[in-house]
């Protein structure tokens, strides 16, 4: 199972290769990334996993993830997909946002985890942070998130 590509060719400029660990996809394009939560903004810097390959390699084999880190899978058309873990040796939050960029489900996901965790529903854009990284800064359903694809 993979998360289905979206159609927009990817435009990739290089990210430092230093910090990347052996296996783990590097070169993806780096945004930053807003969650407006209650009355705060949190800030990410995430890489953004554009092409089909991308997205199937995700954040497989990457054995630490900073505090405002993170990927983002964008879809267009919106589509309802399911993540697993499979070669993921880190646990994440996987956070599903609908187009307008609210978030409609958050969930936990263990380390190489083969069970699919589903959106539920059409989504343009799932996010993958450190685990226990939404629930520590509040981020919650219903928050919205902002970035530039």
């Amino acid at each position: 199972m993979l998360a289905c590509s979206p159609q927009a060719p990817a435009q990739n400029a290089p990210v430092d290769s230093a910090t990347q660990d052996p296996g783990a996809q590097t070169g993806l394009r780096e945004v930053p990334l807003t969650i407006r939560s209650k009355n705060k903004l949190h800030h990410f810097t995430v890489q953004v996993a554009a092409t089909p390959e991308q997205q199937e390699k995700g954040l497989m084999f990457r054995r630490s993830l900073g505090a405002d880190q993170g990927m983002i899978f964008p879809y267009e058309p919106p589509q309802e997909v399911a993540f697993w873990m499979k070669n993921t040796l880190i646990p994440l939050d996987i956070i599903y946002i609908r187009s307008d960029g609210t978030i409609v489900r958050i969930t936990k996901a263990e380390a190489m985890d083969l069970a699919p965790l589903p959106s539920g529903e059409p989504i343009a854009a799932v996010l993958e942070i450190r685990s226990g990284r939404a629930a520590e800064l509040g981020i919650t359903e219903g928050d919205i998130v902002t970035w530039k694809p």
